[in-house]
């Protein structure tokens, strides 16, 4: 049975990793060799497959997560980050400085993907982390939950901008209802899970070589305008090509330009170029030692990289494995409400496949027949898909092993932080997806 396979897999990757101490990396390719063989992948096809999965996930992360890092050390190099983080500090108090982190995160998260938003915040994370000696998770958790619920729940992100077009949902409208759902749930989420007592005991480090050791004095520190311009430039790049995509129809010279600044590579990519120049020959700062900022970024990134790109290979593995078709074969004729279907089917296709973005494909796929006679909103049954797949985010999921290297967790903590939110965070928007569902039938709209 396909899900016992999958079962067994998880529970032999654990065994690697935890009992045996086996790298990260190493453990992935050969779970994933394991299932291939298992599920009747050719032995001359698995290469193909496990090179197609590695690729196909690094060539998503790679860019995004490399140039990321290297601005985020470039900054913190400077001052830049110091500044922005004490600056938070200084504003809401250092009571407050997990609500600065996911107003923060809300904020920059509603347009921009997960991995781009994070690896542009998380190093003022980790600043506010080494000033204020708080706990890294009590600082970082609700900025990654915070960005978890705006990315999985809400367009313009892939899955849920995916879903609509296939159920030929109104992608404002389900931003619209989304929002009420996301903020509060995600909101919620964050605050309290960094409380709970099992998160309290975890006490990682700072991972090696994403953020400078040096405190900075104040006048050594650059402008909080040049701090903040440089950190938001991605932010309004991608951000105005999104609501660009949105408002405007079209594809003149003009759209194509905001289309090309606006992707997440190349809006990373003009951003460091304006932060090398910026925190560099701007403040008498060599070329040199901004290079050796770059350079510094990306050898610690190297790892990182390889364990998400490993993660994918175990994903594509599955996918190839049929894994997805059986759950759909198996699940379309239950006789529920399509809400709770299409969240349940995308519930179960995460936890079998790890991506979010399979999961509401195929999930949409399966109850797109029954939307036109259960006469529930669209933009509704795009939610509840959405929502269904942030759950169980697990060691199958490339995400899962990004949160757990920048955060420098054991595996076992790194499900006990992020599996648990994640689950719990599906829960809360399906709850919500029916309020708002009940809300509209009482209103008759």
């Amino acid at each position: 049975m396909p899900l016992v396979v999958v079962g067994i897999s998880v529970v032999i990757l654990l065994f690697l990793m935890t009992k045996l101490k086996l790298n990260g990396f190493i453990a992935l390719l050969l779970v994933a060799v394991g299932v291939a063989l298992v599920r009747g992948v050719g032995m001359e096809k698995i290469p193909d497959v496990l090179g197609e999965g590695v690729g196909g996930q690094i060539g998503d992360t790679l860019l995004v997560v490399g140039l990321g890092a290297m601005v985020g050390r470039v900054m913190g190099d400077a001052g830049a980050a110091q500044r922005i983080a004490t600056t938070l500090i200084d504003t809401f108090g250092l009571r407050w400085v997990q609500v600065a982190m996911v107003v923060t995160a809300m904020l920059i998260g509603v347009t921009m993907f997960y991995e781009v938003a994070f690896v542009i915040i998380v190093p003022v994370a980790f600043t506010i982390v080494r000033v204020t000696r708080k706990n890294l998770l009590w600082v970082g958790l609700p900025m990654s939950i915070a960005l978890s619920t705006m990315h999985s729940f809400l367009p313009p992100h892939p899955g849920p901008t995916a879903v609509a077009a296939t159920f030929h949902a109104s992608v404002g409208l389900t931003l619209f209802y989304g929002l009420f759902i996301a903020v509060p749930a995600g909101a919620l989420i964050a605050l309290v899970w960094p409380r709970l007592s099992f998160v309290r005991r975890m006490d990682p480090e700072i991972p090696g070589g994403l953020v400078t050791e040096r405190t900075f004095t104040e006048e050594e520190m650059p402008g909080l305008g040049w701090s903040l311009s440089v950190a938001l430039v991605p932010v309004v790049l991608i951000a105005g090509a999104a609501v660009t995509d949105m408002a405007v129809s079209g594809s003149g010279p003009a759209l194509r330009f905001i289309t090309f600044i606006g992707s997440a590579p190349v809006a990373l990519m003009l951003t460091l170029l304006l932060a090398v120049w910026a925190f560099g020959p701007r403040i008498g700062r060599s070329l040199a030692e901004v290079s050796a900022s770059c350079t510094s970024a990306a050898q610690a990134m190297a790892m990182i990289l390889l364990v998400i790109g490993a993660g994918g290979a175990f994903k594509e593995v599955l996918v190839e494995g049929g894994i997805s078709d059986y759950i759909k074969d198996l699940m379309s004729d239950w006789p529920i409400s399509p809400i709770v279907l299409a969240w349940l089917i995308a519930v179960i296709l995460r936890v079998a496949l790890g991506s979010a973005t399979v999961a509401v494909v195929t999930a949409a796929g399966v109850v797109q027949p029954l939307l036109e006679s259960s006469g529930v909103h669209p933009e509704l049954m795009v939610l509840a898909v959405s929502c269904g797949s942030i759950a169980f985010s697990h060691v199958n999921d490339p995400g899962f092993w990004m949160f757990k290297e920048y955060f420098n967790l054991s595996v076992i903590d790194a499900i006990k932080a992020r599996t648990t939110y994640t689950t719990v965070l599906a829960v809360l928007g399906l709850g919500g997806v029916l309020a708002v569902e009940w809300t509209l039938e009482a209103l008759h709209v």
